[in-house]
């Protein structure tokens, strides 16, 4: 008895996990789909198609972890009041200039990338490898975007 209780102690807190990456990456489409619109200045037409050949992969992360949580049986956030109590990402204030919005993608991708750590070490413990395995390859995505976010800003 103690042992289910204990392995259905460590689903819980891997479901919390990818949870707040659920709502994480619904926060991140809608930021992204935000500077997309509303970008301007110099680097327009780059950042523009980068804004939203980022927004398409978020949602391909949120829709991927949702999928991954119901073959789990586990219930995925699907409302925009769960979504922003759960999420660690703010929110496009709509006063951010080109660099800005760079500077804060790449401040959402560090802080995913540590929290997806945090979920692969979850799914170790719970012997859980293609959780494990998706969400490493969501994170060498993130770092991928936020060395190159780094760069730009020649960081």
């Amino acid at each position: 008895m103690a042992t289910a209780t204990k392995t259905k102690s460590k689903n819980k807190s891997l479901t919390e996990a990818l949870n707040k990456q659920v709502a994480n990456f619904a926060v991140l489409h809608m930021k992204l789909h935000h500077f997309h619109w509303y970008v301007k200045g110099e680097n327009f037409f780059t950042l523009h198609v980068k804004f939203e050949e980022l927004y398409n992969e978020a949602a391909l992360h949120l829709d991927t972890i949702a999928e991954r949580m119901l073959a789990q049986r586990a219930m995925p956030v699907a409302t925009l009041k769960e979504t922003l109590e759960l999420t660690t990402l703010k929110e496009a204030t709509g006063d951010e200039d080109a660099q800005q919005m760079v500077q804060s993608l790449a401040d959402d991708f560090d802080m995913i990338c540590g929290e997806l750590t945090e979920g692969i070490a979850l799914a170790e413990e719970n012997e859980d490898q293609p959780t494990e395995d998706l969400l490493v390859h969501i994170r060498t995505s993130l770092e991928k975007h936020r060395w190159m976010f780094e760069a730009y800003l020649a960081k």
